[in-house]
């Protein structure tokens, strides 16, 4: 009896276990957060918003999910963690309560040529396993239908103990693959222009190989002529057969250059090993430039361009092979494989139906899974990684997102908001950075950081319930209910871009006249054929100016005055006045402190442990030697003028001693993009995705052309930024350009003089246009989703 109530009197306590349901952060100082203080709620959608460069991202990313995914690191062994990416502890005081993180961010998915939707989201592994079961004629295991499993086949002698005695046996092995043996399950072949590789009138002394990288007396280039297979000092079109063949084709062979044991291999393996298996967006400019330059690449004649072999293209089930369901449309696939009854596979006919109707549900059903994953934006890169955690088992795990609506139509948010929901549900904390209101008000509990960017950013200014923040009279909360109208008379073009019978991708033999001289938004459901008709139609030239969602690529050493620039004017400002040279007041070059090199830390790596950065102890973080900080430009040395922010800058160059023309235009075109807090020495791998886009078009808005593209320009803007930014448009068509913008931003549409509007709907259901005039016509006809949506915002 005791013991039962005992027991009753623990069951009506509240579980020790059970206490912990928040996430702790006290005392945060990564980059610009001041001292913050938090408690984010567990099992809850939490939102994050602020104007870029409040610490959005440097509180949930570099914060919360770093210090749970080094401690994660941690409970592997020594050994692995020394092959494991080492991430230092951030600048905290207490983070408690921290569940198993899952970043969910937009980077590009996958360089590798092989990777494909399908292969990422593992769709392409069911498909394969369902083929191997029920296709026709059955040509072998699920390795048969795979483009990356070549099929090899051996045979020889074993040497068996059997009773006593050594027996030797002939045995063979085979394995049947799926791999296209001669595109290697690329898909495609490239034909390379000899006439780029090397200049047949040259020897290989005289620098013949015209390859990026093989430097006339560089190690690739001392191979080749220490080799002895070829004469060094002879002009290679009087090479003999024998010769050219082993200039461009030979196989890797040892062979031994000024006493060193090397590797000889022809040229052409060695630029398709070196260059051409990797992703083109992966590249250096300048080895990008030589590809396109030098080589074409054509759909595999034997696949065509399905990167399978012919019997895994020949098993069908109802007459449909491997390679036509990848190529279907997923709404399509989703279709056909629900049309499947065979109860031996009906476990894996529900995951597949569950997976392709989560591609549908998240509004990616246009793709195909044959679509290379590096291909993606980097909104529909997100989604898809998306794919992948809904089916998870897991519960209990903190999903940390980066503007899940970026790339979506208004229509589109509704969806990816159930999405979010439903990952909570299941008992997970979501936290999402996010600046959409349409997704604030899903939210259980809102953060709003600020009140400004950068060093005026980094506190928190409100956290609590959306209603509040309403209340609140913050720079969010003041905006949040913003709308723009539609204007009430629009501009009137100069010209026209005609456009006639474009198919790009999905679309259907578009004609179109886009007008110049005005500001023209085009538009539609995510999937319509929007970025196909601008990137794919408007022709490439000098006139056209295009800053699309391609990432800055840059290392710690980049900076937005290196990235600009403005460097150079301002280095050349300070020889001038000093009487030195300018290479001096760069710390990548003469003037670098000697002990950090320039970097302004000393990085310890202390190898499987997380690596240490200290700020450098000779220049005290200023990244230049003492010497040349003597050297002074209007008051200022160079140190002096990187840490300033861009509006301070602005101000500094613009009159007195130290006025510089070159540098003034490029600051007022960083503080026209609404970069104004930027520092110029700030390391570009510290910036938000909107911040360098932003950096991006205020480099690009200082070239000469009369037609602007713009692709998204609203990518990770706060409601405040937005209609700076539409100033910034409405300048620029004053002055005399055509401005084009992809953008989904109701604020953009009702600004714009002319919308474009693709549809119906997406991928084979889109690719027409289904509108065009102005904003207030598109309102009062509510013939398509984008007007209903138009429409519901501006209050019509």
């Amino acid at each position: 009896m005791s013991t039962a109530r005992s027991t009753g009197a623990q069951a009506s306590e509240p579980h020790a276990a059970d206490s912990h349901d928040l996430i702790r952060v006290h005392g945060a100082r990564e980059n610009n957060l001041k001292d913050v203080s938090i408690e984010i709620p567990k099992r809850r959608l939490t939102v994050f918003t602020g104007v870029s460069g409040s610490g959005k991202s440097s509180l949930v990313f570099d914060t919360v999910a770093a210090e749970s995914q080094r401690l994660i690191n941690e409970t592997y062994s020594a050994f692995v963690q020394g092959f494991m990416p080492s991430v230092a502890r951030p600048d905290v005081d207490v983070l408690d309560g921290l569940t198993t993180a899952i970043i969910v961010d937009q980077q590009r998915m996958g360089a590798d040529p092989r990777s494909t939707v399908g292969t990422a989201t593992d769709t392409n592994a069911m498909l394969r396993i369902l083929f191997s079961r029920l296709g026709q004629p059955h040509i072998g295991s699920a390795k048969a239908f795979s483009f990356n499993v070549a099929s090899i086949s051996g045979a020889g002698a074993v040497t068996v103990e059997r009773a006593g005695k050594t027996v030797k046996e002939k045995r063979s092995f085979s394995v049947t693959g799926g791999m296209c043996p001669r595109c290697e399950g690329r898909g495609s072949v490239s034909d390379i222009d000899l006439t780029q590789l090397y200049d047949d009138s040259k020897s290989l002394s005289e620098g013949a190989i015209t390859v990026p990288g093989f430097t006339g007396d560089g190690w690739m280039t001392r191979i080749y002529a220490g080799s002895g297979f070829l004469d060094p000092d002879k002009p290679i079109r009087d090479y003999s057969e024998q010769e050219l063949q082993d200039f461009l084709h030979r196989e890797p062979t040892k062979v031994k250059v000024n006493g060193i044991n090397l590797t000889y291999e022809g040229l052409i393996p060695k630029v398709q090993k070196s260059m051409l298996a990797k992703d083109r967006e992966a590249m250096q400019p300048h080895v990008r430039a030589f590809v396109d330059r030098a080589v074409t690449f054509t759909a595999c004649p034997d696949c065509g361009g399905t990167r399978l072999t012919a019997a895994a293209r020949s098993s069908k089930i109802g007459g449909i092979s491997i390679a036509d369901a990848c190529a279907m449309q997923i709404s399509d696939l989703a279709e056909w494989v629900r049309g499947l009854d065979e109860p031996s596979v009906a476990p894996l006919l529900a995951a597949l139906r569950q997976t392709l109707d989560s591609f549908v549900e998240i509004g990616l059903g246009y793709l195909s899974l044959e679509r290379p994953a590096g291909t993606l934006s980097g909104g529909e890169a997100q989604r898809v990684k998306m794919i992948r955690h809904l089916g998870s088992s897991l519960t209990d795990v903190t999903y940390v997102f980066d503007e899940p609506s970026t790339g979506l139509h208004p229509h589109d948010i509704q969806r990816m908001n159930g999405l979010l929901l439903q990952l909570r549900d299941k008992g997970n904390t979501v936290l999402v950075v996010e600046h959409k209101p349409e997704v604030i008000a899903i939210a259980d509990h809102v953060v709003d950081l600020g009140p400004g960017a950068g060093s005026a950013g980094g506190t928190v200014c409100y956290e609590g319930l959306l209603t509040g923040l309403r209340a609140a009279g913050t720079v969010t909360g003041r905006h949040l209910d913003d709308r723009a109208a539609v204007k009430p008379t629009v501009r009137t073009a100069t010209g026209k871009l005609p456009i006639r019978g474009a198919t790009a991708h999905n679309l259907r033999d578009v004609d179109v006249d886009i007008p110049l001289g005005v500001l023209v938004v085009v538009t539609g459901v995510a999937g319509s054929g929007k970025s196909s008709l601008v990137h794919g139609s408007v022709p490439p030239g000098e006139d056209v100016v295009s800053v699309d969602q391609s990432p800055i690529r840059g290392s710690r050493r980049s900076n937005p005055a290196t990235y600009t620039g403005l460097l150079e004017p301002i280095r050349k400002a300070f020889a001038k006045a000093n009487g030195v040279k300018p290479a001096l007041f760069s710390p990548n070059s003469e003037g670098a402190c000697p002990t950090c090199n320039g970097a302004g830390v000393v990085y310890t790596d202390l190898a499987m442990m997380a690596g240490v950065a200290t700020t450098c102890e000779d220049c005290e973080g200023r990244r230049f030697d003492a010497s040349v900080l003597e050297y002074r430009f209007g008051g200022k040395d160079i140190s002096e003028v990187l840490a300033m922010p861009v509006t301070e800058a602005e101000a500094f160059f613009a009159a007195g001693e130290a006025r510089t023309p070159a540098a003034h235009r490029i600051l007022t075109r960083l503080a026209d993009v609404g970069l104004g807090y930027i520092s110029l020495g700030q390391p570009l791998t510290t910036l938000s995705g909107g911040e360098r886009q932003r950096l991006k078009l205020a480099t690009h808005m200082g070239d000469k052309g009369g037609i602007y593209v713009l692709d998204e320009p609203t990518t990770g803007l706060h409601l405040a930024d937005v209609e700076q930014l539409l100033g910034l448009l409405d300048r620029l068509v004053e002055s005399g350009k055509s401005v084009i913008v992809v953008e989904h931003h109701q604020a953009v549409m009702a600004h714009a003089d002319w919308i474009i509007d693709l549809g119906p709907g997406a991928g084979h259901d889109g690719g027409r246009i289904v509108f065009e005039g102005t904003p207030a016509e598109l309102v009062a006809a509510r013939s398509t989703l984008t007007a209903e949506h138009l429409a519901a915002y501006v209050g019509a």
